[in-house]
């Protein structure tokens, strides 16, 4: 969910040439409004033609098929809008590597919390679709629920950047970035995937900042790191972040509304239809948590200092599951863990 934040005001950027540009490209059919699929409880998708990654090899296949088939109960339509592979291949390839919807491999209760790289293929949010055309998989993960190995949110590391430069990085296309506007276009990358279930990820812009992120699950949490290197000539200041967790898959965190979500700088959480369970994230160096009803999603977005050349910051953020009704019990509890603890900056 993007927003300006100059002068702390929130601006959804769903202006009037927005609308005009996506009747233009609805027109021209460079991509399409999906039909809604089973299971996605009357919500549809979009799917983009050009957007799909296709496995590179059997390896890679059998993986990404776990992933899609096991973990996020994608429809074969789902599948070919990930990888662009027919519905024949994908059949063909469920037979030869025994995969289905009834044998996934389960983990036992002392293990880490699921965290899988997000396939794409379905839309992440519900609403505002319009404020996230043809996202991108690569700043994507998903982090399954401890009480539903079926229920999930989709973490967006980093969903913009914002810099004096203007808007240095989305994670979608909505509005012009500084690279879009001058027709430069990034390439796709992919998360490496560690032996351990560590996710990182690394992009260096075409200015030479670079930034990264690791994504690294245990029982208790999923710890989050993310730093950012001035690889230009000048100092970079107001180095905004916006740091998404979307909850469309999450059943019973999947209300279109704000009621459900409470802040408490750095914590932002977001509370079951029940009562009874919560989702919690936190970045340190918070300066804006909120959230938005429409996708829906909620928001602990950090700041970075400013940069000087050749520096490089880092950044600790934090998402848990709670069962209770205490949550201000559960922040002071997280927060005596000591997950935001200084940490050697250079």
């Amino acid at each position: 969910m993007i927003k300006t934040q100059s002068n702390g005001n929130r601006l959804e950027f769903y202006t009037s040439t927005l609308k005009v540009v996506v009747l233009i490209l609805t027109a021209f059919g460079l991509f399409a409004f999906g039909a809604t699929q089973p299971g996605l409880s009357g919500t549809s998708r979009i799917a983009y033609a050009d957007n799909f990654r296709r496995p590179g090899n059997d390896d890679e296949l059998k993986y990404w098929l776990k992933n899609m088939v096991w973990y996020h109960r994608f429809t074969n339509a789902e599948i070919t809008a990930a990888t662009g592979l027919k519905d024949s291949e994908i059949v063909a390839a469920m037979e030869k590597f025994n995969i289905r919807t009834d044998n996934r491999t389960e983990p036992n209760d002392d293990s880490s919390l699921i965290v899988l790289p997000y396939p794409g293929g379905r839309h992440p949010r519900i609403g505002f679709l319009e404020g996230a055309i043809d996202p991108q998989r690569e700043t994507k993960c998903s982090v399954f629920t401890p009480w539903d190995r079926d229920s999930y949110v989709v973490l967006d590391l980093p969903e913009a950047i914002w810099s004096n430069l203007g808007l240095t990085y989305l994670a979608h296309t909505h509005i012009d970035t500084i690279w879009t506007s001058k027709g430069i276009i990034l390439p796709k990358l992919e998360w490496k995937r560690q032996t351990d279930g560590t996710l990182d990820i690394e992009r260096v812009l075409p200015n030479k900042i670079t930034f990264g992120v690791k994504v690294k699950s245990t029982k208790e949490a999923v710890r989050m790191e993310m730093w950012l290197s001035n690889g230009t000539n000048e100092r970079l200041t107001d180095l905004r972040i916006q740091n998404c967790v979307m909850t469309k898959m999450a059943a019973g965190f999947e209300q279109q509304t704000g009621d459900n979500k409470l802040f408490k700088n750095p914590y932002a959480a977001c509370r079951s239809v029940d009562g009874k369970r919560w989702i919690i994230t936190a970045w340190e160096n918070c300066h804006n948590p909120w959230g938005n009803e429409k996708c829906p999603c909620f928001h602990s977005d950090p700041k970075f200092p400013d940069l000087v050349p050749g520096q490089t910051y880092r950044l600790r953020g934090w998402l848990s599951f709670y069962e209770g009704t205490d949550i201000e019990k559960e922040f002071k509890r997280i927060e005596a863990t000591g997950w935001r603890k200084r940490h050697e900056n250079k």
